[in-house]
């Protein structure tokens, strides 16, 4: 599986589970909705049957009370005046509590308001006539009951009602279709929303053991990948050592054959060295003879023979050749020294132990501070890290680097190295930091090679030492870095484990 396919299936796994996500917001949001339109919509349901039932009790009560009062007047029993009381006590009352439930109706209030004012007009006449009655005035009673006034009144009252409820039905058609509707809303919606949830649920767990399956091939080609790679980096590793090692036999026995011829010609320059005078006193003595054969007069004249001028310049030729001679073999003898400790080195088993690094380091700067003073330098060492290391890679390491920085201090200006350090994630940080000549930042790589050096050459050197340096940080688990400047002086970065471990011991060899 390719990383631009992870990335877009992690984008497609990520989109369907927002999605999810989106669409369960929106189901509630809209379930919430409709749940509390379908409730509002059944409250106005109930409203209206309680109107429709408050009508018809007022309307049941207002028939009680005309009946009840047409009972006492046809028989005169006391017990229709108690029903009649009952009944006419609770229509206004009733009436009024219709009005407040249609009060947001302007159908219904008009209607009301005359059927209350009808009402209380009504019960009145019935109590008027009750009292006729009990005045033992029934016959007049009776005749006003007879009058169609009454009727009329009562029918219209009825009329009131009718109008009411059928306005009440007209609603309630209308409020249950409503609530009808939004139940059924409420139903597809969660239905349909319950079911895009269960198919993105379905894509989601398709792409996540998807997913699996594909992070298990990947997992089992990796560790098939990891094993093939181990035995490859096994085997390169064998031969890396292998050829370590051959590199480093070659060059004890090229710089061990090398340095008897080395011997031999050091040896014949000596000699001819001390031949020199002897040959050219010679060439003296026998021009001296010619000159005397050629002049007798000066036959009787003592004194060590001098040499013609030409002879002369030849004698200062032969004496500057010998000087390059010996100066070269001095040259090679110095790299023939370097290649064979180097090669001593890097055989050299590292012995891991506890150092205190600062006084390893005052310990260096003790031994260079004839030196120090000579270049007017200072040699300032703050707080450093103890670290578990070998101890004579890490006293070369950092002897190295401070000769350097002695030797390549500006002429005229007082010498300031600090020598510092940190840790920082189980490694710990030194750096070597001066105001020196600096390095060009072209020759930042160069100066860490075999031979090479960088800037004017005047100072002594093989271009050995900061090979050897990255050479034994490597070895010790760490890296090393250089920044500077021409003129602006150089800070030298190493980054060693704080502690070296017998598993960084094996890498360091292989």
């Amino acid at each position: 599986m390719t990383p631009e396919s992870t990335r877009r299936r992690a984008f497609i796994q990520i989109s369907l589970l927002s999605l999810s996500f989106a669409v369960l917001v929106l189901i509630s949001l809209a379930s919430v909705f409709l749940l509390q339109k379908a409730r509002t919509d059944g409250a106005s349901v109930a409203h209206t049957l309680e109107v429709e039932n408050q009508i018809s009790l007022a309307q049941l009560q207002m028939r009680r009370a005309e009946s009840s009062e047409r009972g006492f007047l046809l028989t005169g029993r006391p017990e229709f005046i108690e029903e009649f009381e009952n009944s006419s006590g609770q229509v206004v009352p009733m009436l009024r509590r219709l009005q407040l439930l249609v009060a947001d109706n302007p159908v219904q209030r008009p209607l009301i308001e005359r059927s209350i004012t009808l009402a209380q007009v009504r019960i009145d006449k019935f109590k008027q006539l009750i009292s006729l009655a009990q005045l033992d005035r029934a016959e007049e009673a009776r005749r006003v009951v007879q009058d169609d006034s009454g009727r009329e009144a009562m029918n219209q009252f009825a009329s009131f009602m009718a109008a009411m409820r059928a306005e009440e039905n007209r609603l309630f058609v209308m409020r249950t279709a409503a609530a009808d509707r939004s139940q059924s809303l409420t139903s597809i919606v969660t239905t349909a929303g319950s079911g895009l949830v269960l198919i993105l649920a379905g894509l989601s767990i398709f792409l996540v053991r998807r997913s699996a399956r594909a992070r298990d091939e990947a997992e089992a080609l990796l560790r098939e990948n990891n094993l093939n790679l181990e035995s490859t980096v096994s085997e390169r590793t064998a031969d890396l050592r292998e050829a370590n090692e051959e590199i480093q036999r070659f060059a004890y026995i090229v710089s061990h054959d090398l340095r008897s011829p080395l011997v031999n010609i050091m040896g014949f320059t000596s000699e001819l060295e001390e031949l020199r005078s002897d040959i050219f006193r010679r060439i003296a003595t026998l021009s001296r003879e010619v000159a005397d054969k050629q002049m007798p007069e000066k036959a009787d004249s003592d004194g060590e023979p001098e040499l013609e001028p030409a002879d002369k310049q030849l004698s200062e030729d032969f004496t500057e050749a010998l000087g390059f001679i010996k100066s070269s073999i001095g040259k090679m003898d110095r790299l023939i020294s370097a290649i064979l400790n180097l090669t001593r080195e890097g055989r050299r088993q590292f012995q891991p132990v506890q150092i205190d690094t600062r006084e390893l380091i005052e310990n260096i700067v003790s031994t260079v501070a004839h030196q120090a003073g000579e270049a007017n330098a200072e040699i300032r060492v703050e707080p450093l890290p103890d670290i578990v290391s070998d101890r004579l890679a890490l006293e070369q390491i950092f002897s190295n680097l401070i000769d350097n920085a002695l030797k390549y201090l500006k002429n005229g200006v007082p010498g300031d190295i600090r020598i510092r350090g940190r840790q920082k994630l189980g490694f710990a940080i030194f750096e070597i930091a001066d105001n020196g000549r600096g390095i060009d930042p072209k020759d930042h790589q160069r100066i860490f090679d075999l031979f090479r050096r960088a800037g004017t050459q005047d100072r002594p050197g093989q271009g050995i030492g900061l090979a050897h340096v990255r050479a034994l940080v490597r070895r010790l688990g760490g890296t090393m870095s250089v920044s500077s400047a021409l003129g602006e002086g150089s800070t030298f970065t190493i980054t060693l484990p704080m502690k070296w471990t017998a598993a960084t011991k094996r890498e360091s060899r292989s």
